[in-house]
């Protein structure tokens, strides 16, 4: 399904002189795939948009995409289980794409928060198969 959204740059509401810079570094950035190629790097360009709900980030997002006539590929990292499931994922976009990924902190903070719940089930593990077994109080010889 082709990507629909009303705005543009000319309908956000921000610096001008920032629209403009932007508008100018995503066409320098569509004007160099041969630069991309011959250096052997990938052709991508990235922006990191933050804030609080309801500030524009996804207008800019739309704007961009509508600037470039651009689809829009929206990831959710929670939902994706490993890097070959992601690669998968991506591999599906097409090559004129932009690829949000929302919430990132979000998704950063859950991979934290798997990694603790392994080490907490790790060393209960190791707390209940202990290498050597200490005699009980009633056991010890005064």
């Amino acid at each position: 399904m082709p990507f629909k959204h009303p705005s543009t740059f000319d309908t956000l509401a921000m610096d001008p002189e920032q629209k403009t810079e932007i508008k100018a570094d995503l066409l320098d950035f569509t004007k160099g795939e041969q630069f991309y190629q011959r250096a052997g790097k990938a052709w991508k360009r990235g922006y990191l948009l933050y804030g609080p709900p309801g500030t524009g980030k996804s207008s800019m997002i739309a704007a961009i995409a509508n600037f470039l006539q651009y689809d829009v590929y929206d990831v959710e990292l929670t939902e994706v289980a490993s890097n070959s499931e992601l690669r998968k994922l991506l591999i599906q976009t097409t090559n004129r794409s932009v690829i949000v990924i929302e919430d990132i902190d979000c998704s950063l903070d859950l991979s934290e928060r798997v990694k603790a719940q392994k080490k907490k089930a790790q060393e209960t593990q190791e707390a209940v198969t202990p290498a050597t077994k200490r005699p009980a109080a009633e056991d010890e010889v005064s």
